[in-house]
């Protein structure tokens, strides 16, 4: 019914790995020092982060309500992968 844990790192690999296993489906797990688990995320990632840090360089103490303005700018770009 519920699982409690220290989030110590070798028993949340372990059990999500055996969780993703048992479900038939592949888990790459990423950590804060290498996130890397595709390009295609460090890109997306890279993007964001480059979208947020215009919008607190032009919005000021603001910047938190040019996040829908992201959104949708981020949502109507076009997308290479799709």
């Amino acid at each position: 019914m519920s699982i409690v844990s220290d989030r110590d790192p070798e028993f949340t690999s372990r059990f999500w790995k055996s969780i993703q296993k048992a479900l038939g489906s592949r888990l790459n797990l990423s950590t804060t020092f290498h996130p890397q688990t595709d390009g295609q995320s460090e890109r997306v990632i890279q993007i964001l982060e480059d979208m947020l840090r215009a919008c607190v360089i032009g919005f000021g103490r603001n910047w938190e309500k040019s996040i829908p303005l992201v959104e949708f700018a981020y949502n109507n770009t076009y997308q290479t992968s799709i």
